[in-house]
């Protein structure tokens, strides 16, 4: 079992959302938090919640873009028996659950019309009313909604109700991305190291290369934190050695010498070369020039002259590094994993 995710930061504009957020938390308002994939904002909400007076009631979540469009009313607002086809008993909606405590709305840009309707009255009035029923529901419910969208731009395009966004904007904690808080990497990066560490049941951690901490600094993190504790972890189960510093950094999961070039689903014919135009009144035996013969092609040598380059370089760098297969790797920027085929490939196993 994986420990609870924390807030780990040091950053200034990173120390500053969570400023923000904090102080928001003790008042009874709505919270929007805005940032990029994989930035933390389930974690802001968490702490919404938790410093708030409500800390002691539910913390209820609900992910507005995956559910589809005809099914979102029935989770947010219940419904009766009867209500629609399969309906067969009456249910409360997420906004019951979360009585007395905080509905975390994530993708909440996702709401379809009629369902933002619906939300502004809850938010405004604390009523709703239940799919097939037209008695009112009070609700004492705090929401906190999430996005990685532009709320203000997505209004003015008649995209999401601008009387729901002034509602819900009474606070907005902007969470920074991973790359404009570069400090924070290696810390975040010795962070989940050590749980992993626990995890896998080494002694202990034995830190990062220079050159695995300047790799982890300079990688761009399109994912945010979110993909830099994957790779970490990726990162230390593949090195497998408790002892030895990480000195390889899996990046990407997919990386390998039979990794898939082309998906079967979008291959497509080649286009077919264009045949060479023949003037009628010349000679079918004289056409056999139109076209430049094909050069003649030693593959078997090709092949072996490759091999031999790739068994001199393999024999080199292990040479070089003592025979450290996992050094190694880390100097050709292979995984372990792909060290090793390689020199069974050349039967140097």
């Amino acid at each position: 079992m994986q420990a609870p995710a924390t807030l780990v930061g040091q950053s200034p504009s990173f120390l500053d959302a969570v400023e923000r957020a904090s102080l928001a938390a003790a008042l009874n308002r709505p919270v929007l938090v805005i940032g990029e994939r994989g930035t933390g904002k389930e974690l802001i909400a968490e702490r919404l919640h938790r410093l708030s007076p409500r800390w002691g009631g539910p913390l209820v979540t609900l992910n507005c873009a995956a559910l589809p469009e005809n099914l979102i009313d029935a989770e947010l607002f219940g419904y009766e028996s009867g209500a629609f086809t399969g309906a067969t008993r009456a249910r409360a909606g997420r906004f019951e659950d979360a009585d007395g405590g905080t509905l975390f709305l994530d993708e909440i840009a996702t709401l379809s019309a009629g369902a933002q309707e619906r939300l502004l009255r809850v938010v405004e009035y604390g009523e709703l009313t239940r799919l097939g029923s037209n008695r009112p529901i009070s609700v004492d419910v705090r929401v906190v909604g999430a996005t990685n969208e532009d709320l203000p731009a997505l209004a003015h395009a008649n995209r999401f109700r601008a009387d729901l966004l002034d509602r819900l904007s009474f606070e907005v904690v902007t969470l920074p991305p991973l790359r404009a808080r570069k400090e924070d990497i290696a810390l975040l990066s010795n962070h989940f190291a050590r749980r992993m560490a626990v995890e896998l049941g080494w002694s202990g951690f034995p830190g990062f290369t220079p050159a695995s901490t300047t790799a982890l600094a300079n990688y761009p993190w399109p994912g945010n934190v979110r993909e830099l504790k994957n790779v970490v972890e990726r990162s230390l189960y593949r090195w497998g050695d408790a002892e030895v510093p990480i000195g390889a950094i899996v990046f990407d999961a997919f990386d390998s010498p039979w990794r898939p070039t082309e998906s079967l689903t979008t291959r497509t014919e080649a286009p077919a070369l264009p045949s060479p135009k023949i003037d009628p009144t010349t000679d079918v035996a004289a056409t056999t020039d139109v076209l430049p013969a094909a050069p003649s092609l030693t593959v078997p040598d090709l092949r072996a002259a490759i091999n031999k380059y790739e068994h001199d370089i393999l024999t080199e760098t292990l040479a070089r590094h003592r025979h450290n297969q996992r050094a190694t790797a880390a100097a050709l920027a292979l995984s372990y994993d792909q060290l090793r085929h390689a020199l069974k490939r050349h039967g140097m196993l």
